[in-house]
């Protein structure tokens, strides 16, 4: 019997057989409706019988999470270790024909300079990311059927809602894709960046981002843009805005007990108001496409708090280009619990080992449950 938490596998269903995406039609979309609602149904009455007892044996350790990395997580050679999986070849072709380029071959072979560019970086990330979960899916099926949480980081999030059964893939790809280029055009106008920051307890951030806009104005910016737009994890932030601002930040770092500053290789101020041209392409995107409730807890990045319906996940989507991402936040969302109480264990599906190190500063007794899920190698070819 196909479980209610493993949605993504079910939705399939909803590529048209030439790969492109379609809407699905209003009986179409009753007949998924309720088959899913059956299963559910289903569910619950197991659940009342022997199966709610062997819920209430299950140790929390026996339960998953999972968590999609964001843009700058992306490198070249990524998928190489995905593709004896089923279905990660289609999910990449599907793309191609929705895209109009060989991602793929981006993914696999570059150049880097063109993958690390918004408009290519983000449906690389998003679509690697998916076929990781088909990898973890093969190898560990447990683990997806056990899955209690989602969350992404900034595009990671559309990853996430898409494993949980809230967007279809091909419609989610679609808004990635509008995402993606409204956010590269919105970065060429502005010359922007984004400073990634260690800090220290007595570390300033608003003072800092404060006097950065002042001496922009001195030097005849109109209306500077520095804000603090990720949070990652204690005395860890990254503030992004006007490149002049940003060096500013750089030369007056002790100012402000900064131990440690890096420019990141992104071309604009992600999650500023920088990024507001970029929202309206998003929202129109986001209102043609189908959106339901998750069917596992996903995390927003903007309220580090679960999504409860579609017209949040829709209006928190298209916020998401202006506002902070709260990961520290969510971190501590998903991970808090009573003393004994013991965590699940925890996959970063996607390129990258970002989001675990996050984890580990955040949580380190979480982040002992901690897997990453190789998405450039394939640890089981012994077994073929």
């Amino acid at each position: 019997m196909m479980n209610s938490r493993v949605p993504w596998v079910a939705r399939r269903r909803w590529l048209s057989r030439d790969g492109l995406p379609k809407h699905p039609s209003a009986e179409e979309s009753a007949k998924l409706t309720e088959l899913l609602q059956s299963v559910v149904k289903e569910d619950e009455e197991e659940e009342d019988g022997a199966g709610a007892a062997r819920k209430a044996r299950r140790a929390p350790e026996e339960a998953s999470v999972l968590l999609f990395p964001g843009q700058g997580s992306q490198y070249v050679g990524m998928g190489q270790g995905l593709l004896r999986y089923p279905n990660v070849r289609e999910l990449f072709r599907v793309a191609e024909r929705l895209l109009g380029y060989d991602l793929l071959s981006l993914c696999l072979q570059g150049p880097r300079a063109e993958l690390d560019r918004t408009v290519y970086s983000q449906p690389a990330v998003f679509v690697s990311s998916l076929a990781a979960v088909e990898k973890l899916h093969h190898q560990q099926p447990t683990v997806i059927e056990n899955c209690v949480a989602a969350a992404g980081f900034s595009i990671g999030e559309y990853a996430a809602l898409v494993f949980a059964g809230a967007i279809d893939y091909a419609e989610a790809l679609y808004a990635v894709k509008v995402r993606a280029e409204a956010m590269q055009e919105a970065s060429e106008a502005v010359p922007s960046g984004m400073l990634s920051v260690i800090g220290r307890h007595s570390s300033d951030y608003v003072t800092a981002c404060l006097e950065a806009r002042e001496y922009c104005k001195s030097v005849g910016i109109e209306n500077p843009v520095c804000e603090v737009s990720n949070y990652l994890f204690p005395d860890s932030r990254v503030i992004a805005g006007h490149l002049q601002a940003l060096e500013f930040l750089r030369q007056n770092s002790k100012k402000y007990s900064f131990a440690r500053l890096k420019m990141l290789p992104v071309s604009g101020a992600f999650h500023t108001r920088l990024m507001e041209p970029a929202v309206e392409p998003l929202t129109e995107a986001l209102a043609s496409i189908n959106i339901q409730k998750p069917f596992i807890p996903v995390y927003s990045n903007v309220e580090n708090q679960k999504y409860t319906q579609p017209k949040q996940i829709q209006h928190l989507l298209a916020k998401q280009l202006v506002l902070p991402v709260k990961w520290e936040q969510t971190m501590h969302a998903i991970y808090e619990r009573k003393r004994g109480i013991g965590f699940p264990y925890t996959y970063e599906v996607g390129p990258g080992k970002q989001l675990g190190a996050i984890l580990k500063s955040c949580n380190f007794k979480a982040w002992k449950f901690y897997k990453n899920i190789n998405v450039s190698e394939d640890e089981t070819k012994e077994e073929i």
